[in-house]
């Protein structure tokens, strides 16, 4: 199976539907502009700043990723929603929330490891990040 999706994913096709679990993928990671906000994600949800989500170009939508900045190594689960980045160079766009959470608000785009934990249907035992940057267990 991981041979199939190597070479799906070298020749542009589309991976399986459930994220592969474990696949780690490192790169630049941006955060949605402000003009973004209210509009209209690839799952049909609207962009919130608040929420805990982002954009992958090929990860199933509903995967829950970890992402990790590399400076500071700070992390954050989010739940991909949306397609892009489309910037050259970035592997990842994520809400205000999750940027903020991992520390890069200030430089914008950060060299960060991304980890697929899951799907929205193991959400709820997800462990959250505080502001503190301390691990809080999942509440469900």
């Amino acid at each position: 199976m991981n041979i199939i999706m190597s070479l799906m994913l070298l020749i542009g096709g589309t991976p399986p539907t459930e994220g592969p679990k474990g696949l780690t993928q490192t790169g630049k990671a941006s955060f949605y502009a402000k003009k973004f906000t209210g509009r209209r994600t690839a799952y049909g949800e609207r962009v919130s700043p608040t929420a805990l989500e982002g954009a992958h170009r090929s990860l199933p939508l509903n995967t829950l990723i970890e992402v990790t900045n590399l400076r500071n190594h700070r992390s954050v689960i989010v739940r991909i929603n949306d397609r892009g980045p489309f910037a050259k160079g970035r592997i990842v766009d994520l809400t205000y929330a999750a940027a903020k959470a991992i520390g890069m608000i200030q430089s914008g785009v950060a060299t960060v490891t991304l980890r697929v934990v899951g799907d929205r249907g193991r959400l709820a035992a997800a462990p959250v990040i505080s502001n503190e940057g301390q691990w809080l267990p999942a509440v469900n």
